[in-house]
């Protein structure tokens, strides 16, 4: 109760704050939802911010749309763009912290059914009061807590054997936001064989058509509607806008990045030395456009959408075939994990609010032992700078890096303890260093970041076209940690002994 008197004042004392486009987004899906029938939802262009996200999302927008209109009629006009009263603001704001209780709920349920519940109740505080939610939802503004509250509670009940539930809660969540697909091969795959399979391998025929049955009872709720208007390759467009390039943004740390930034360097030497390297002009261009739009490379072959779409199954198949043979509730976890994490370090235009994909199910890893444990801070620390650059306004740039100063240091130090394993060997020795580091460099990036505006005034940097390079120097330093904690979780994943991993979890 502490930990949730505490985070709702922290947030309503936010209500002031910065506030991104995303924030006029959703008050236009209001709008939409409240003005229009449901024939019209995905076909409206009033606004450029126009609604494309699955059905039950919309149906949740509609249902919001209702007291909204009672308080100010003027939240849910169609024509009223970019209307920013307070009355919208303590509203719109208001629903996140009320919907996100559904995160708080199952948090709850995971530390009274857990097994350790001390250190489960550590792990449940960090993903409630996570800063990633804080900078995403309660300033930039989104939804996220609440739809991964139901995330979470589909692995709870996973975990406590109630299957056929957990694959219901996971099709209602795909209806809500479609970027979860990342995580569909692992549910597919733990589901399929731990409980419409036996152990044996004979097909459980009850089990099979409950679970069938159940998923298309959900996807024909959410669909039925927009079959019946005519409306599926319309909602589909509007999902699945294939046109976008490789990159959002420059500092969406994966390894897109990694390879976007070694393009750029090659440049500079190819025009430094004068070498006689075929050189794509679109690609020069390309370097000085600024954060969003088609990455193309100068140097390095471009990558096109295929190639993203056959490294991520590649490796996603690796993770299943494990989680066949091994149908646990750990290693389902860890390969669900995976498989966000390989959509995140290898998809099609990956978002960078599309990290919580990968920390949010980590943090449920990171008591399991030493190994997870320094997993989980190298991709966290990474994962959670990696968003700073989402709140570029000075008083919220101050605000995310001390919020998340104290997170960090309010889990790390207990958690710690509880796993902590005396170094087995000298190469461990040397690579606890090397991360520690890493991690230390944290500092001096941030130390770049907050001086580089005043420094680049007075040098005239910004004329020069370096006004990115904090944007690109955080993307990258940020990718190489990223990249680090997958190698490291995926090697942890295939070589975790085959007896240990078939024990239940401490925080079970």
């Amino acid at each position: 109760m502490g930990y949730l008197i505490l985070s709702t004042v922290i947030k309503v004392l936010l209500f002031p704050a910065y506030r991104s486009t995303d924030f006029e987004v959703h008050r236009n899906w209001l709008a939409i939802t409240h003005s229009l029938p449901i024939s019209q939802w995905y076909y409206d262009a009033t606004s450029q911010w126009t609604l494309d996200y699955p059905p039950f999302f919309a149906y949740f927008e509609k249902i919001l749309s209702i007291p909204a209109a009672a308080i100010d009629a003027r939240i849910v006009d169609l024509n009223n763009l970019n209307y920013d009263s307070w009355s919208v603001i303590v509203y719109q704001r208001s629903t996140v912290i009320i919907t996100e209780l559904v995160l708080g709920a199952a948090l709850l349920k995971f530390i009274r059914s857990a097994v350790d519940p001390p250190t489960q109740r550590i792990i449940s505080a960090s993903l409630f009061l996570h800063p990633g939610f804080l900078i995403i939802d309660h300033i930039h503004f989104q939804y996220n807590g609440f739809m991964f509250g139901i995330l979470l509670w589909s692995i709870l009940m996973a975990r406590n054997g109630k299957k056929l539930m957990s694959g219901i809660l996971f099709a209602v969540l795909l209806n809500f936001k479609h970027i979860y697909m990342y995580l569909a091969p692992a549910y597919f795959i733990y589901l399929l064989r731990s409980f419409c399979l036996s152990p044996s391998g004979q097909v459980e025929i009850k089990n099979f058509l409950a679970l069938a049955n159940a998923v298309i009872v959900v996807f024909g709720v959410s669909l039925a509607p927009f079959a019946l208007t005519g409306q599926i390759q319309q909602l589909l467009s509007r999902l699945f806008p294939f046109t976008r390039g490789l990159n959002h943004a420059y500092w969406a740390p994966n390894a897109w990045a990694l390879v976007t930034a070694a393009d750029r360097i090659l440049l500079k030497y190819v025009k430094s030395t004068g070498k006689h390297i075929p050189v794509n002009l679109a690609g020069v261009a390309s370097t000085s456009r600024g954060l969003v739009g088609d990455t193309v490379f100068a140097v390095l072959p471009n990558v096109k959408p295929i190639h993203t779409f056959t490294i991520t199954i590649a490796l996603q198949s690796i993770i299943l075939i494990k989680l066949w043979f091994h149908p646990t509730y750990k290693s389902f976890v860890t390969a669900l994990t995976l498989c966000g994490y390989s959509s995140y370090l290898f998809g099609w235009h990956v978002h960078e609010k599309a990290v919580l994909l990968i920390l949010v199910p980590l943090s449920l890893l990171a008591a399991e032992r030493h190994a997870y444990f320094r997993t989980f801070v190298i991709a966290t620390v990474a994962g959670v700078f990696s968003l700073f650059p989402l709140l570029f306004t000075p008083a919220e740039s101050v605000v995310e890096v001390v919020y998340s100063i104290v997170w960090f240091a309010m889990i790390y130090l207990p958690l710690s303890k509880r796993v902590y394993e005396f170094p087995k060997s000298l190469s461990y020795v040397i690579l606890d260093i090397i991360e520690k580091i890493y991690l230390g460099g944290f500092l001096v990036l941030q130390i770049f970041v907050a001086l580089f505006p005043i420094l680049s005034r007075r040098k005239g940097a910004d004329a020069s076209g370096m006004e990115f390079l904090p944007l690109m120097v955080t993307s990258v330093y940020c990718s190489i940690g990223m990249v680090w904690g997958f190698m490291r979780l995926i090697f942890i994943y295939l070589h975790e002994d085959t007896a240990y991993q078939g024990q239940l979890s401490t925080i079970q």
